[in-house]
């Protein structure tokens, strides 16, 4: 029976194994412009994602019917944790058993999986080590208070910890590689979960205090002097004014420790932080490496973020990857290839914090962010405005197909994830997020002005509307803008309009109707029209045949589509006189 059992299983995994190209460079970042591109089976990957609940691929027997609904949201890509204390129960016996079962769900529905190692750290917390590192505080000592009261975190200073984590680590990757490399399944790792300390701005345990006192450590100082005329614009401020040493105490390098518990601006406590960045990247680097020398896949770490409500460390988790340690991070863990945010705060301060988390040299990674209808939209101006390689809402698994609201987003953006990849970095996209109280965006695309509005719909609509047929109940909107030529487009969107005006009008050519006006999709780069628009489906020029209000301008509305699906249309405007 056995014997059958495991003969079963593996015919099962070969069956379900998806035909993915052989002999191909593994998953990979690569330099494209200005911009960097993931790259899986040797081609641009956009990771179209969600991420699970902490617990649910604790058993094999939880997530099977989970597989399905995650292709049925169409995403392409599932980011699902690996507990330290199940892979490793016993020390330096492994169980890969709940690793192989993911791989076997994620592949039976062509999906591709980003591994959440939850090691010595989970949102700042050592709740998944295994029992045999917590009790044993005497090798694996936790962070201490300044009464010396322990913290249930592991001190990141102590080797012993930083071994233990590594040593799991890389027979994970090492497992990863035999069993997944030829298919790619896996295509990034996040190390840890949004370590950090709360309550306290650092360790102040016997070594953390010693080490401290020892000031800023030179492999850090010369990072520093190497790199003086291209760091962060924050961390070089500290330095800069503090006369540029290059060797002295946190403070005497970086500023007396101050506190703002109310301006987020205020880099408060900033020695201390940064002397807790500096140890906890030093060890999550480590581990890291450990991994990247069995099977150097893309690996980050990923933050809880700098807010209005956590806006100082110890609020937030002291030590993680927030924006102005980048540097840090780059001198001490260059096995760590991006750092990422984690987002649940309103639209305006999410979208300034992707942007703070796009910088030269980290591309935008979206690991996980608030589900909702305000998120959904929000994944289109990432993609779109800040050339975002992955975007994921937490707890993809709850909620029904139909009812969550990322599903439509995906399913559309899979329709043009090929333009959208053929665009990142070029400056020829633009992404939209409209919500009823920031109701326009305005910029330059193709040589127009363009405005998007919100809750703009066709004239044919609107007559619908009149009788009673159909209403719009939009709290958001969302879109992408893709300029395709001269005054072509290939536009996303729905619940918005498109007012196009030439930033140098034609004299000789003054007036706008539309060419052409096409729904479709991309299909390995190529446009595929599936309907030709005219007439009362024409989206502006076109509606009942009246053209454009305003022919000196070039306008875009769309249509309903069925089930509120979002428009993806190819569209070119004529001028004449």
């Amino acid at each position: 029976m056995i014997l059958k059992t495991t003969w079963a299983v593996a015919l099962s995994t070969l069956l379900m194994a998806p035909a993915f190209a052989q002999n191909v460079a593994i998953p990979h970042l690569e330099n494209k412009g200005n911009v960097k591109q993931l790259i899986v089976n040797g081609k641009p990957f956009l990771v179209l994602g969600g991420e699970l609940h902490n617990s649910s691929t604790s058993t094999a027997s939880y997530m099977s019917p989970i597989w399905d609904k995650m292709k049925r949201k169409h995403l392409n890509t599932v980011i699902a944790p690996v507990y330290w204390e199940l892979l490793e129960p016993s020390e330096g016996k492994f169980d890969f058993s709940l690793v192989d079962s993911m791989l076997r769900g994620a592949r039976a529905k062509d999906l591709h999986l980003v591994i959440l190692w939850f090691g010595s750290w989970k949102n700042g917390y050592s709740t998944y080590v295994p029992a045999w590192i917590k009790n044993n505080t005497a090798k694996y000592p936790r962070a201490k208070d300044k009464d010396g009261n322990s913290y249930e975190m592991l001190s990141a200073l102590y080797p012993a910890s930083q071994n233990a984590d590594a040593k799991a680590f890389k027979a994970l990757m090492h497992h990863i590689k035999e069993v997944d490399s030829k298919y790619q399944t896996v295509i990034a790792m996040q190390v840890e979960n949004e370590i950090g300390l709360f309550k306290s701005p650092r360790d102040y345990g016997k070594l953390a205090n010693e080490e401290y006192e020892q000031g800023v450590p030179p492999d850090l100082m010369k990072y520093l002097y190497d790199n003086k005329s291209k760091l962060q614009p924050e961390l070089d401020s500290a330095w800069k004014a503090n006369g540029y040493k290059t060797t002295g105490s946190w403070e005497g390098v970086f500023g007396k420790s101050r506190s703002d518990t109310k301006d987020a601006s205020v880099l408060s406590y900033l020695p201390e932080e940064l002397f807790t960045v500096y140890h906890y990247a030093k060890y999550v680097g480590a581990v890291a490496a450990a991994g990247k020398s069995e099977y150097p896949i893309p690996m980050y770490v990923n933050a809880w973020i700098k807010q209005p409500s956590f806006n100082y460390p110890g609020k937030y988790p002291s030590g993680g990857p927030v924006p102005h340690t980048l540097d840090v991070w780059r001198a001490v863990a260059p096995s760590i290839d991006f750092i990422s945010p984690d987002i649940y705060v309103p639209s305006k301060v999410a979208r300034h914090t992707m942007e703070q988390y796009r910088r030269p040299g980290n591309p935008l990674f979206i690991p996980e962010i608030r589900p909702g209808a305000q998120s959904a939209r929000e994944a289109f101006w990432a993609y779109g405005q800040l050339d975002a390689i992955s975007f994921s809402p937490f707890g993809i698994d709850d909620l029904p197909v139909e009812e969550d609201e990322i599903t439509k987003t995906y399913e559309v953006l899979n329709l043009a994830k090929d333009k959208i990849l053929e665009n990142r970095g070029k400056g020829t996209m633009a992404g939209i997020y409209l919500d009823s109280v920031e109701r326009e965006q305005r910029f330059d695309l193709n040589g127009y002005h363009i405005q998007a509005l919100f809750g703009g719909i066709s004239n044919s609509e609107m007559a619908n509307i009149a009788v009673g047929v159909r209403n719009s109940k939009a709290r958001f909107a969302g879109g992408i803008i893709i300029a395709n030529g001269p005054d072509e487009f290939i536009v996303i969107g729905r619940d918005m309009s498109f007012k196009l005006e030439p930033i140098t009008p034609d004299p000789q050519k003054p007036l706008f109707d539309v060419e052409f006006l096409d729904e479709g999709y991309f299909e390995n780069g190529k446009w595929i029209t599936t309907r030709r628009l005219n007439g009362d489906e024409g989206t502006g020029g076109g509606d009942y045949g009246f053209g454009f209000m305003n022919p000196k301008n070039a306008y875009i509305k769309f249509q309903r589509q069925k089930d509120d699906k979002y428009s993806l249309i190819r569209i070119k405007f004529n001028k004449y006189n």
